[in-house]
């Protein structure tokens, strides 16, 4: 398939609302494929149908629970519980801030082939759930932020030693 470009900040696609999927077509197959090999080829955990410039509803998150989650006309109906952590962002590349989420999610969406399903997720998985589905109404992190957006930087072992 294929990588596509990443939206950044600045851009306005990633301001709009997206739209419901009426129904999966070979594109929309395509699309969700061509979404999990850009989020993994960027190193990301969750990606959003308009971080590649489609206003349609449809996420997809890896947090490396051993699932891949495809997320399409997601609607989360239950929250519970906070937690504030760093966050980050490919449309927002080499930042990151502290946000506070519900430490407990239960979504109602469509999987890849338009069937119902329910999913629940507590810590990082909640995490990803909210802040890929607020890319779908236009929402970004930077917009919950507390305090300052930080520079984010290799750690010292990744950069190599350095010579004396």
């Amino acid at each position: 398939m294929a990588i596509r470009k990443i939206r950044t900040i600045g851009d306005e696609i990633l301001r709009k609302h997206c739209k419901p999927v009426k129904e999966i077509t070979p594109r929309i197959s395509e699309l969700i494929v061509d979404m999990f090999e850009t989020m993994y080829e960027s190193n990301g955990v969750g990606l959003a149908a308009s971080q590649v410039g489609i206003l349609k509803q449809i996420v997809v998150i890896d947090v490396d629970d051993g699932n891949q989650y495809v997320l399409i006309n997601p609607d989360i109906v239950e929250t519970r519980g906070s937690q504030t952590g760093p966050e980050g962002c490919l449309s927002v590349p080499g930042k990151s801030g502290t946000v506070t989420r519900p430490d407990y999610v239960r979504v109602k969406a469509f999987d890849a082939f338009m069937e119902p399903f329910e999913l629940e997720g507590e810590g990082f998985l909640a995490r990803a759930i909210c802040h890929e589905c607020d890319h779908l109404n236009g929402d970004l992190y930077v917009d919950k932020v507390e305090g300052e957006l930080e520079d984010v930087s290799l750690d010292e072992d990744e950069e190599g030693e350095v010579e004396e």
